[in-house]
């Protein structure tokens, strides 16, 4: 099955490829007219197309079939996570929350981050591979990365929380605080966690306070985890 990102699709019955895409379907995947493909728009239709033509640069589709909201998930997520100093580390957590299920991520720049920079080009790409990789007909909004206090400032109607390592501070399992079919918005720190400081602002911004588990998580796998959780239970 070869799945093309065509966010520029709109109600019609023809599409070409951008010369990127085009150069990959007809040279790398070597397809050819009359070859059958899938688009997806990033918000949620899902089209079936056959190959009316394919050269280096334009490669020429009918659309066959359009499925709109295919797979639209019951609740929506939204993980604000630390960039962890190896940036791989990041583009992993995104291609792997990205095939379980989420909406939104925002690079979030803490106190104890080692990473102050993002390139989010790079990110986009990782995303966009995934989502192609997985068959999502909605693309994840990565946000530009902003200071953990800007994140405080913001204003939402999701059910806040914040995963931190504070082992004799009060805790509860994600579980235990969110309904089925909501919207979350989930804090996940840097490595060396959040500071105390950033935990009590957190809290006193209505953040509610969850645990992961008896181990200490990396970044990565602490936002992976959280994602598999949030999915989990709105299966």
């Amino acid at each position: 099955m070869h799945v093309f990102y065509t966010p520029d699709l709109q109600d019609q019955d023809h599409y070409t490829l951008n010369e990127e895409e085009s150069k990959h379907c007809s040279r790398v995947l070597r397809l050819a007219a009359g070859d059958k493909v899938y688009l997806v728009d990033g918000r949620g239709g899902l089209y079936e197309a056959q190959i009316d033509s394919a050269s280096k640069k334009h490669v020429e589709l009918l659309i066959t079939k359009t499925t709109k909201a295919y797979q639209k998930r019951n609740h929506h997520l939204h993980i604000a996570i630390a960039p962890t100093k190896n940036i791989d580390r990041v583009e992993w957590f995104l291609e792997k929350a990205t095939e379980i299920g989420i909406d939104e991520i925002t690079p979030v720049i803490c106190e104890r981050s080692e990473r102050k920079v993002v390139k989010e080009d790079r990110l986009q790409k990782v995303i966009t591979s995934a989502v192609k990789q997985s068959l999502q007909a909605y693309h994840p909004v990565l946000h530009p990365a902003i200071t953990f206090a800007q994140l405080l400032q913001q204003q939402t109607t999701a059910s806040k929380l914040i995963a931190h390592c504070i082992d004799d501070a009060e805790r509860s399992f994600i579980k235990d605080l969110v309904q089925p079919h909501g919207n979350y918005l989930m804090l996940i720190g840097p490595e060396g966690d959040f500071s105390p400081q950033e935990i009590s602002s957190a809290l006193g911004q209505g953040f509610m306070p969850v645990t992961l588990g008896t181990t200490r998580l990396r970044t990565e796998t602490a936002a992976l985890a959280a994602c598999f959780e949030l999915n989990y239970i709105n299966r």
